[in-house]
Order: C-alpha cells, then structure tokens, then sequence
C-alpha cells in the first residue's frame, strides 16, 4: 500500500499538465513575431514537464504520491496523481519530447505549417502529461482522445493526399479503438458505481470483471499501441517527419496502451490468469508477424515501424506476467525502446535528408560521409537487440528470466525467436544502409544541432545500461506499489 500522501506539491503537478497544453495558444502567437522565439518557448514547455517532473519524483521514489483534485458534478471529479508509475512514465515521455522538440528546431525549419506543428507538439506533451497522472477513467479518456487529434494533424503534416490519407486512417482506427474503450469504461464504472481509479480498485477488489469490458478496453488499448489485429497504421504514418514519428510513433504515443495496460489490469483492477495468457498470446503474434514485416521491409521508416510494433509486443507479455520482475521488465522496456527507437527514427531523418530516399537499397556506403550518424544508429540498433552493457540488454534479460519463474516458457521461446529476427533486420539495414556499396553522390552529416540530439540518445541508451541500477531502483519501486506489496 502507497504509505504516504502529500499535496504540497499540487500545484506543480497542476503545472506539468497545464504548461504545455497552454502551449497550443501561446506558440502560434510567438510564431507571429518570432520563429526562433517560438521554437525556444516549445523548448521551455517540454522542459517545464520534464523538471516538473523530476521535482515530483523523490516523493514517488519513496512510496507516496502527490494529488491535486477539484470537484465537480454527477460524482465525476479531475483529479491527478503523481504515483511511481506516473512519474516513471511522465520523465520517459517529457524527457523524449523534449529532445526532439530539439531536434526539430532545425529540421522543421525549412518547412512550411511550423506554428501548427510545434502547437500540436505541445499539446501532444500535454495531454500525455494529463493522461499518465489520471485518476479518473472520464479525464483519462479526454487525454487519450486528444493525442489522437495531435497524431492526426501531425502524421498529415505534408498535407499531401497520400499523406492526408494515412493520417485519417490512423485518427479512425485509434479513434475506432477509443470509442470500444469508453465503452468498456461505462461498463465497469456503472458496475463499480465510480469513475475514480482508486474506489475502482476497492469495488473489485473482490468481484471479477465483466468480461465484455475487458474486451473492449483491451481492443482500445491494442489500438493505440498498433499491435495484432490493430497494426496496420502504424507503419503508414512513417509519411509524417522523422520528428513525429520518432515522438508519435516510437517514443511517446504508443506507450499510452501499455501505460493504460498497467494502470488499469495491473495496479487497479488486475486481470485473472486466463485474460493474461491471451493478452501474453497476442502480444507473442503480433511481436512475431511485425519483426518478420521489419526483416523484409526496404523502406527505413516502415521497417523501424514494423520494429516498433513487434517491441510493444514484448512490453505487453512482460507486463501481463503480473509479477515484480516482469512489471519491472516492461517498465525498463519503454524506457529503454524509448531512448533507442527515437534515436533511430531521428536518423532515418537525417539520411533521408542527406539521400532523399527512404529505401535502404538505395542508400549504401554512407559510414564514410556521415561517421557520427552511422555510430548513434549503430548504439541504438544494439540496444534494441539486446546488446550488453546497452539499456535493451537488462530489459530483455528481466523479461526472460521473469517469463520463465512465472512458468510462461513456450510464450518466452516465442519471443526468443522474436528477438533473433530483431538482430537480423537491424543488422540487414544498417549494413545496406551504411557498409552496402556506395552511391555515386556526395553526403554530409545534418545540421550539428540535429546530430548532437542523436549522439546524446545513442549515449543515453548506453548509458541506461551502465547505471542500469537506478532505473531498476525506480522501476522496482513503481512494480511494487502497482502490486500493492510496499516500498
């Protein structure tokens, strides 16, 4: 049980949330009289979340939380909470955003529809902020459904009708999924007779779920996160700049399901043995299917797409064990895929940039032009294998080991396999990409601020390794909490 609550820092958690969605006014405006100082006040917004953050983490860390609520009608109430697994979630998705919000500066910058997308970045941190300190399944919702507005506008960033086309498609199979979900949520708070997770929790505690609702959250969850039967979107919304893909579509946006997964199946109203299983099943096809779309993809974006995909997959199994290892597991997975998929999404930016071609056959020979790119690629590459002493390594390690004490060893042999076609579509692109023969053109690396963000995630996956010992302290801290078993 969570030993302490506090609230004297509720205006500050108030702050995280309410900073960057104020963005989506503020930053169109700045625009007007200053592109340099817009980009720097969307800079400020994202930092603001990440230190604010980080100012409520001590007390997370140490078994409490903070909470901020306001009253309001019908029994439904907004109210946030800071707990272990919101801020965990919070400093992943702030601390990415952030940095490619960075990114961007330079690679948006000869674009046109800058004010709309560094409003739309902004708010898309905002509501991401609301949606992991919720504790109300109506606020939740609210959140959930504007990062599918944010994604939509942002996927049809080029608006060309191709690309206006599979933003739609993304808005409707996400919003499709989110539509089921709230339909699940009405289910379970008429049953409860409440929307707050806390009181959800208690009217459970000795009650199973009506199945129908599970049913339905999950097929919302599966959306958002694009995994099996709900994929498909996913590697189409690679039309959309490497800056979006990497924050939408790697770091950020496909965590809220298994985020949502854990606040709602694991820590409020945990499923039973067999709903597990099946989640363990369909995350195992859909880790599967998706790395061998990636072993035959060409296209690099598409195929650090399919990646993404199949990675997700194995957060849902570490997370459906339902013990401390595997939440600790699936909590060290989204950090870690975090920090090395945006890394490799923001490369593929800028080779695309530097070749004007997606296609890794089309590339070749670029280790001798782009020397600093090839090196973050290659870091974060290793770190999504699994390679030691690289973050991705003790992620996947805790996720087998923690697989085989629950007794799941079929579903663990399943991922196994996924994980050995992981090395070989990343090994295939970047060996086509940088070593294959060289294209009778002359490349550079991009702008130095665009390769400094790339080199500091590829350090960063490294290094998440190195002192693995403090996110294993925090993730471990946030497993326990969620299983209600103490500090």
């Amino acid at each position: 049980m969570l030993r302490t609550t506090v609230n004297q820092h509720s205006a500050l958690l108030v702050s995280v949330v309410a900073v960057p969605v104020a963005g989506v006014f503020i930053l169109p405006l700045a625009g007007r009289v200053s592109a340099t100082f817009r980009n720097l006040l969307a800079f400020a917004c994202g930092l603001w979340a990440f230190l604010g953050s980080c100012c409520l983490l001590p007390v997370a860390a140490a078994g409490g939380q903070t909470v901020s609520r306001a009253g309001l009608c019908f029994g439904f109430d907004v109210a946030l909470t800071a707990d272990a697994l919101a801020v965990f979630m919070a400093l992943v998705s702030s601390s990415l955003s952030t940095l490619i919000i960075l990114f961007s500066f330079d690679y948006i910058s000869h674009y046109d529809n800058q004010n709309e997308y560094y409003a739309m970045v902004s708010l898309f941190l905002g509501a991401m902020m609301g949606l992991v300190f919720s504790s109300n399944l109506v606020l939740l919702y609210i959140f959930w459904e504007i990062t599918a507005i944010t994604s939509w506008r942002l996927i049809g960033f080029f608006r060309s009708a191709d690309d206006v086309v599979r933003a739609d498609k993304s808005f409707l199979v996400t919003v499709f999924g989110a539509v089921l979900m709230l339909a699940g949520f009405v289910s379970l708070a008429q049953t409860a007779g409440t929307w707050d997770l806390a009181r959800l929790r208690d009217a459970f505690f000795a009650k199973p779920l009506p199945p129908l609702a599970v049913v339905l959250i999950l097929s919302g969850i599966l959306s958002k996160s694009a995994t099996l039967p709900f994929h498909t979107w996913l590697p189409d919304a690679g039309v959309a700049p490497s800056p979006v893909t990497a924050l939408l579509h790697a770091a950020v946006l496909v965590k809220i399901g298994v985020y949502v997964f854990a606040r709602l199946f694991v820590a409020t109203v945990p499923l039973d043995g067999s709903w597990r299983i099946a989640v363990g099943a369909v995350a195992a096809a859909s880790a599967l299917i998706s790395a061998g779309a990636a072993l035959r993809e060409n296209n690099l974006k598409r195929l650090i797409a399919f990646s993404t995909i199949s990675q997700i997959g194995f957060i849902f199994f570490a997370l459906s064990l339902d013990t401390e290892l595997g939440l600790v597991a699936g909590l060290l997975y989204i950090l870690m895929h975090g920090l090395a998929k945006a890394g490799l999404f923001l490369c593929a930016g800028i080779l695309e940039q530097a070749t004007g071609t997606r296609d890794i056959r089309q590339m070749g020979g670029l280790a001798a032009g782009m020397p600093v790119t090839m090196t973050a690629f290659l870091l974060c590459a290793f770190s999504v294998m699994g390679v030691p002493p690289f973050g991705g390594f003790f992620s996947k390690t805790a996720l087998f080991v923690g697989a085989i004490e629950q007794g799941s060893v079929a579903l663990a042999g399943v991922f196994l396999v996924g994980s050995f076609l992981t090395v070989l579509y990343l090994l295939r692109a970047a060996t086509l990409v940088f070593f294959g023969p060289a294209r009778d053109r002359a490349v550079r690396e991009g702008s130095p601020l665009m390769v400094a963000t790339v080199a500091l995630l590829a350090l960063l996956s490294l290094g998440a390794g190195v002192f693995i010992s403090y996110p294993v302290s925090f993730a471990g801290a946030a497993a326990r909490q969620m299983l209600g078993v103490g500090p």
